[in-house]
């Protein structure tokens, strides 16, 4: 999956980034390096979903897929 990111450098130092694509899904970072990071873990964050608390039925199917 390829995902555009904005990312803003800030006048105080630092970064943040935004994924347009997944709303909310934002982050920051002292340094570059460190914002790479993180927004390869926001979005992992925003994208995860806690499979426990969905209900389903015995004729439901649960996949993963990669996109």
């Amino acid at each position: 999956m390829k995902l555009k990111v904005v990312i803003h450098k800030e006048a105080e130092g630092g970064y943040w980034a935004e994924v347009p694509a997944i709303p909310g899904c934002a982050t920051q970072g002292e340094t570059f390096e460190e914002l790479l990071s993180n927004i390869y873990e926001a979005v992992e964050g925003c994208l995860s979903v806690d499979m426990e608390s969905l209900k389903t039925s015995d004729t439901d199917r649960v996949m993963e897929i990669v996109v």
